[in-house]
C-alpha cells in the first residue's frame, strides 16, 4: 500500500519561503525600515566622534536614509563596542571601529571587553589610516629624530614620554620606538590625552606619541615640535613630516587604523549595499578633504580585505605586548 505525502501545512510553507527569501529580500529593502544608527565609542567632540559624523551624514545621503551617531564612551571603547557586537545582526546597527584600539584592547584586556573582535562582527570597509606623530616640547634642544635618540643617551638626557595610560596606542608606540632605537626613555602614564599634552607643552614631560588631530590642534601654539609621523608614506595632512624611515628609523611603523563593522551573521548582501556606499563615499572629495584636516587618509576595502586586517592587526599587537612586556592596569 503506497503512503500518502501530506503537503505541508501553509504556514509552515510560507515560513520556509520567507526565510528562503531572507537575505535578498533585506538586501532589496534595506534600509526601508528604520534610521541606522552608526555607533561611537567615544565622547562627542573627538577624532573618533568627528570622523563618525562625516560618515553618518554622506552614508545616510547614500542610503537615502537617516544615519544616526550613538555616542557610547567608556572602558577605552569597549563599552560601545560591546554593545554594537550584541546588536540585531540586520544593518540596522553599525559600529565605527578603530579597530587597532580594538585590537590592542582585546588583547590586554582578553575576556573582559565584551566582544572577539574576529568573531563577533562582520566587516564592512576600511575608512581610513591615521599616522601618530611624535611630538616634542619646543625647549628640548632637538630638531630631528636622531638628535632625539641622542640626546636620550647621553648624561643630560633624562627624558620622558606620556601616553593616555598603560596599554593605550600611544604608549605601545613609545615601547616600540624605544626597541627599534635603543632610545632610553621614561613612561609616563597619564588618565587621557588632555592631561599629557598639557604637561609636554609644560616641559615636565619631554615627547609624546599623539594622534593627528592632537598634532594639528596644537602645532600653532609654539610649545611643541612634531619629528615625524610613523607610518610608511607620509601624511597628505602634515606632508613636510618625515617617515620614519626618511628620519632613520627602522622597524618601526604605527597606524591608527578606522573601519566600519557590523554584528556577526548580518546577510551578506546587506553588507553589500553598506560596502557599495562607503566605496562612493571615500572617494568623494569633500569626504577626502574633511578628514585630510583630521589626518586621516581614506581608504577602502572589501570586507574580505578589513576582515584579513583586522586578523593581522591582532597577531601582529600580540607579539608587540608580549615582547614589550606590557600589561593593562
Amino acid at each position: 500500500m503506497k503512503s500518502l505525502k501530506i503537503p505541508m501545512p501553509i504556514h509552515r510553507l510560507m515560513a520556509a519561503l520567507a526565510l528562503a527569501v531572507t537575505p535578498a529580500a533585506q538586501a532589496q529593502d534595506y534600509p526601508s525600515v528604520k534610521p541606522i544608527t552608526l555607533v561611537v565609542a567615544y565622547p562627542p567632540g573627538g577624532g573618533a566622534d568627528a570622523i563618525g559624523r562625516i560618515v553618518a551624514q554622506k552614508l545616510g545621503e547614500g542610503l537615502k536614509q537617516s544615519v544616526v551617531v550613538d555616542n557610547r564612551p567608556g572602558f577605552s571603547g569597549n563599552i560601545g563596542a560591546a554593545y554594537a557586537a550584541k546588536a540585531a545582526p540586520d544593518g540596522y546597527t553599525l559600529l565605527l571601529a578603530p579597530w587597532t584600539t580594538y585590537a590592542i584592547n582585546s588583547i590586554l584586556f582578553h575576556n573582559k571587553v565584551g566582544y572577539a573582535l574576529d568573531k563577533d562582527f562582520a566587516p564592512v570597509s576600511t575608512i581610513g589610516y591615521q599616522p601618530m606623530v611624535l611630538m616634542v616640547n619646543a625647549d628640548l634642544p632637538v630638531k630631528s629624530v636622531a638628535e632625539l635618540i641622542t640626546r636620550s643617551k647621553s648624561p643630560a638626557g633624562s627624558l620622558s614620554y606620556g601616553s593616555t595610560g598603560p596599554g593605550s596606542l600611544e604608549h605601545i608606540s613609545g615601547e616600540m620606538f624605544k626597541r627599534a632605537t635603543g632610545a632610553e626613555l621614561m613612561h609616563v602614564p597619564y588618565r587621557g590625552n588632555g592631561p599629557a599634552v598639557t604637561d609636554l607643552m609644560g616641559g615636565q614631560i619631554q615627547m609624546l606619541f599623539a594622534t593627528g588631530p592632537t598634532w594639528a590642534a596644537n602645532q600653532t601654539t609654539g610649545r611643541v615640535r612634531a619629528l615625524m609621523v610613523t607610518t610608511p608614506e607620509r601624511n597628505s595632512a602634515f606632508p613636510s613630516l618625515p617617515t620614519p624611515q626618511e628620519a632613520g628609523v627602522t622597524g618601526f611603523e604605527v597606524r591608527s587604523t578606522y573601519g566600519l563593522l557590523a554584528p556577526a551573521h548580518t546577510p551578506a548582501p546587506v553588507i553589500k549595499r553598506i560596502n557599495d556606499e562607503m566605496a562612493k563615499l571615500l572617494q568623494n572629495p569633500e569626504v577626502k578633504e574633511k578628514f585630510r584636516t583630521l589626518g586621516l587618509d581614506a581608504v577602502w576595502s572589501t570586507p574580505q580585505d578589513l576582515g584579513q586586517s583586522i586578523k593581522n592587526d591582532l597577531a601582529k599587537w600580540s607579539q608587540v605586548i608580549q615582547q614589550a612586556g606590557i600589561k593593562a592596569e
